[in-house]
């Protein structure tokens, strides 16, 4: 199972998933895409930043688990991220919008051709769980984009969210149980009337 690391692994994961698929083209350096904030991006033409985390199934990851006899460990949590891709254009000023839409259109092609991040991209405990990740494209509204961006003093940038499922942290709170060893079965005559 995954340790906290997850996190971590899963956005690498995403930005490495890109950086295949962007580079060559529409990117010439696959270091132009990073996990970080949109706001301090000066080197960066693409950027993966986690802006949300939630518990997903919260009834299916409350009790516990069984791992050995006399073992029971509590259920992963099992994890929904929203991440905030924005491109980030270093084109002159009248090319730098048509580069942006390049760029952006660039990613959403490979969130859609990927809905399951492929192994290859996994690292760490992911990798060795064996994780499917699941990316998607998230349906925004415009007025949440625009309040994530008033936040800052930067303006707007062409961006979309994805979600990704799939991202388990394991628990390491165990207990120790016993087993039913012996079992006692009493049985007493029915007074009365028989049928």
């Amino acid at each position: 199972m995954a340790d906290y690391t997850a996190i971590v692994e899963a956005g690498n994961a995403l930005v490495e998933l890109l950086r295949a698929q962007l580079t060559p083209e529409p990117l010439a350096n696959r270091d132009t895409i990073a996990l970080c904030s949109p706001y301090e991006s000066a080197a960066h033409q693409l950027t993966v930043h986690l802006y949300h985390i939630e518990e997903e199934n919260r009834s299916m990851t409350s009790g516990y688990e069984t791992v050995g006899q006399t073992l029971q460990r509590r259920s992963p949590v099992q994890m929904l991220l929203r991440y905030l891709v924005t491109a980030h254009s270093q084109a002159p000023v009248p090319l730098r919008e048509a580069d942006q839409h390049r760029i952006i259109g660039a990613a959403i092609q490979t969130v859609r051709d990927y809905p399951v991040i492929p192994m290859q991209y996994l690292s760490g405990s992911l990798a060795e769980e064996r994780a499917q990740l699941h990316i998607l494209m998230e349906r925004v509204p415009m007025e949440h984009m625009l309040k994530m961006w008033n936040q800052t003093t930067k303006d707007y940038k062409l961006s979309f969210v994805v979600q990704m499922t799939g991202v388990n942290i394991a628990s390491k709170r165990e207990r120790t149980i016993s087993r039913v060893t012996d079992l006692t079965v009493q049985t007493r005559p029915i007074s009365g009337g028989g049928l």
